[in-house]
């Protein structure tokens, strides 16, 4: 009873507020400082590129930042995720709504704001309902193509910027070839602000991580823009941003806008719960401790609620501002507090210190991000290892570049599905062999063929038997049945792999055993380790047909009971 007691108040304290904060002390401050000044340093650059890929004003950015980073720090549970506007699922919300409203327009903020609000139910509803298994629907091929499609997304989308060209929209494809139409217009002055920006980004993350290079580039692109007077010789600049808060509040869209927004918000709800898992799993806690998936789905998910309602857009967990907490030492969710409020000081007052940041500048900060989305490590390890999954990144990619963007991401989480299911279809019945020796049963190899025991057939079926299989498991085991030379008097189902069985396979288990039978062959099962399949067993009756005599906890044990001589060998129990 005090244990039921514990256990269930352990639980209770696990949904607590403030959990990222539990066992902090005052020593754990100079840490936590550091890192919150260097998270801000990181943040306000990226922030304001993020927000402007997304067609939202730069001051939106830090208020999704400032959401991201108080929600997450009441209701998420690791100490150093960072939670606020992405460039991953940014483009991909920003393609939806440019479908449905003008990009910019009061009519898109408020899609937005919306969208925001209904990713975020989602996302903090997986997790109370512990649905974490969601993130792992797509594959790593199918996430690596996902990310490469984002990329080419965000080069052509920042191209103009860092090129000083005229802002182009529509079809990514129509897209490129008019940037290169217009390439002899190419402002040198622009283009050398954003290269700039990117290599001084780029050589300072390999000398140091913690360098707020962003934040020194964007610093040195605008001390250029005034003391060259660059704005009269075609640079592009923010202009001064307004201080102080949006309004914040529902917002209001009409049921049929909401309605075409579910398909969007459901897309992107996955793809947050996958970085989210991963953020999660990459910074577990020191202290040996598994992180809490569905804990931090419900931080994050909370960010994107509170974005909604100040006017801003869906949040998602950073890995490159996450990797920053935990490198310069955060001890705890209170560095993402502190980034937040140095982040809202200058969206409150500081707005007038931006005016002159040359677009630019932001365009080589996101170039330099979409450098680390694109996993050229894990392109080149699934080419050599799995030409037949380097397909899938290929098509995904393909499919995120050349259709609606929410449409790829689509294709590519029912590509990572197919590939799961054509997977577990492809699995045989295989016969085992005894190792020499030993009570091991084992697939025969070349260099080991192993023991067979005359008139026993051991069979292992290496995947969960559904109805995607059945057939299959069905026909193989007949065939190797069929096959073997002699007469087989005991058939032994290796099952310490099946670790679910549905009803169709159930009724393909039952005709393998009247099979068995027909052939005078007795049918055992051995080792189902499974709870979820024993119970298929008892609920489907299979257990009764098998006879309880013959399911044991080794294939050793049904051999020496029910082995060809024995006495039970000769009772065959009748079929229903």
């Amino acid at each position: 009873m005090d244990r039921a007691k514990t256990a269930s108040a352990m639980n209770l304290a696990s949904w607590l507020p403030l959990r990222a904060l539990s066992g902090w002390s005052v020593r754990d401050l100079n840490g936590d400082m550091a890192a919150g000044i260097t998270l801000a340093a990181i943040a306000i650059p990226e922030q304001m590129a993020t927000a402007r890929l997304g067609g939202f004003a730069p001051e939106i950015g830090f208020f999704a930042f400032v959401a991201g980073s108080v929600a997450f720090a009441l209701f998420g549970a690791n100490r150093h995720l960072s939670a606020g506007a992405d460039s991953t699922i940014t483009p991909l919300f920003a393609g939806g709504l440019a479908l449905i409203a003008t990009s910019g327009s009061p009519h898109y903020l408020a899609l937005a704001a919306m969208l925001a609000l209904m990713v975020g139910l989602l996302v903090t509803l997986s997790g109370i309902f512990r649905l974490g298994w969601i993130a792992d629907l797509l594959s790593v091929p199918v996430t690596t193509g996902f990310l490469a499609g984002i990329s080419v997304h965000i080069i052509v989308s920042q191209l103009p910027s860092l090129l000083g060209l005229p802002a182009e929209s529509g079809e990514t494809v129509r897209r490129v070839s008019e940037i290169a139409a217009d390439l002899h217009l190419t402002n040198p002055w622009s283009l050398g602000l954003g290269l700039g920006v990117f290599v001084l980004v780029f050589v300072s993350e390999h000398i140091s991580a913690r360098i707020p290079a962003a934040l020194i580039g964007m610093a040195l692109a605008t001390l250029g823009v005034v003391a060259f007077d660059l704005k009269n010789r075609g640079v592009e600049v923010l202009g001064a941003l307004p201080n102080g808060l949006s309004a914040h509040g529902m917002p209001t869209v009409d049921f049929q806008d909401a309605q075409a927004l579910v398909p969007l918000a459901l897309l992107i709800a996955i793809v947050v719960m996958v970085q989210t898992a991963a953020t999660s799993r990459s910074f577990a806690p020191q202290d040996g401790d598994t992180p809490d998936i569905n804990r931090d789905f419900v931080g994050v998910g909370a960010g994107s609620i509170v974005a909604g309602l100040f006017g801003a857009f869906a949040v998602n967990a950073s890995p490159p501002r996450t990797a920053i907490v935990a490198q310069t030492g955060g001890r705890s969710q209170l560095s993402g507090l502190i980034a937040a409020a140095i982040v809202l000081a200058l969206s409150a007052f500081g707005g007038g210190l931006l005016a002159n940041v040359p677009q630019a500048a932001l365009a080589g900060v996101l170039m330099f991000v979409t450098q680390h989305i694109l996993r050229w490590q894990v392109f080149a390890k699934v080419w050599r290892q799995a030409p037949v999954e380097f397909a899938l990144i290929l098509i995904t990619m393909i499919a995120i570049v050349v259709l609606p963007i929410e449409t790829g991401v689509a294709i590519g989480i029912g590509l990572s599905l197919l590939h799961g299911i054509w997977g577990s279809t492809r699995t045989e019945p295989i016969e085992l062999a005894q190792v020499p020796g030993t009570s091991v049963w084992w697939p025969p190899s070349g260099s080991s063929a192993g023991e067979r025991h005359p008139g026993v057939l051991v069979v292992a079926f290496q995947a969960p038997l559904s109805f995607i299989n059945a057939d299959r498991f069905k026909r193989g085991l007949s065939g190797l049945i069929e096959a073997r030379s002699e007469n087989v008097k005991l058939v032994v189902l290796e099952a310490s792999n099946i670790v679910e069985i549905d009803y169709t396979a159930a009724q393909a288990l039952i005709d393998t055993i009247r099979h068995c039978r027909d052939k005078g062959a007795i049918f055992a099962i051995a080792r189902m380790e499974s709870l979820r399949a024993q119970a298929a067993l008892n609920g489907f009756g299979i257990a009764e047909i098998v006879g309880p005599q013959r399911i044991f906890h080794s294939v050793d044990a049904a051999i020496k009971t029910l082995g060809p001589g024995k006495p039970q060998q000769q009772e065959q129990d009748g079929m229903p």
